[in-house]
């Protein structure tokens, strides 16, 4: 299965044992919409509803941190995901919050999981059929294991300030990059790591909300300074949009492109953490 799916191929696709969509649309309260309320509404049929909010590390004063392995078995056993599934992320959320899902999926040892190009809006647009409700899933054993060299911790990236052994790249916009737009979140400081480069995550996508082709992702990635053959840590405001970076470089064939877990909702609210301002 290709990383990237169309909707025609999903289509063609539903109804086979082995496949398993996920919507995984997520919303901040300044978008003012209910991410579950709208799948109970109107969803791909068969999809069932990951809740990037609540399958996180609920102890954690940051947002939606990665939960403990358990749990996070726990959660897609409930869902009906288990061994040997196919999996289909796609998103309604101008976040792309599908790529979250998919990097969470990958690092806990899913092995085919794909985000469905174009997301809802494209499948809607499309007139394809949805469904509403809550579906009814029957349990699946999930095998967890963690893959840890896809996350990175403050002291990680405090260290690597030092060391410099991984370029840094920022997934948020332009202003909140420079410090001369607010934060979403209270308390936070406004710039970003020193050292990081800025590749707003919305540049890899199309007007229709579909992804870039390889190569004019490849040139956003050069155009922000990136060498995509060094090693790679991805940073945004709670570790979301990083991961359409992430996805993105998969999609080039470099699929070990890390996370800082934490991003700007941890280190930007440091009083001590080193911060730049401007491009």
């Amino acid at each position: 299965m290709n990383p990237l799916v169309t909707t025609e191929w999903l289509a063609a696709e539903i109804g086979k044992t082995d496949l398993r969509v996920i919507d995984a649309t997520m919303f901040l309260p300044a978008h003012g919409r209910n991410a579950r309320a709208e799948f109970e509404a109107a969803h791909i049929p068969g999809a069932v509803f990951f809740d990037i909010d609540e399958v996180s590390d609920l102890g954690s004063s940051l947002p939606h941190m990665l939960p403990p392995a358990e749990k996070f078995a726990s959660r897609m056993q409930a869902l009906g995901l288990g061994d040997g599934s196919r999996i289909v992320v796609y998103d309604n959320s101008p976040l792309r919050s599908a790529a979250r899902v998919w990097w969470m999926l990958t690092l806990f040892g899913a092995h085919e999981v794909a985000i469905l190009d174009g997301g809802f809006a494209k499948w809607q647009a499309e007139g394809r059929a949805v469904e509403s409700g809550k579906p009814i899933v029957r349990h699946r054993h999930f095998t967890v294991w963690a893959d840890k060299a896809l996350v990175r911790d403050m002291n990680q990236m405090t260290e690597n300030l030092r060391t410099k052994a991984e370029q840094v790249v920022d997934a948020r916009s332009a202003g909140r990059f420079a410090g001369t737009e607010p934060e979403p979140r209270a308390g936070l400081r406004g710039g970003h790591i020193p050292g990081s480069k800025n590749l707003t995550f919305d540049k890899l996508f199309n007007e229709d909300g579909t992804y870039k082709s390889l190569e004019a992702i490849k040139a956003e990635f050069d155009a922000a300074g990136i060498d995509l053959s060094k090693p790679l840590v991805g940073t945004c405001g709670s570790g979301v949009t990083s991961a359409v970076l992430a996805f993105g470089a998969a999609l080039l064939g470099h699929s070990k492109v890390a996370i800082y877990d934490g991003s700007w909702s941890e280190w930007g609210a440091s009083p001590t953490n080193p911060v730049v301002t401007g491009l």
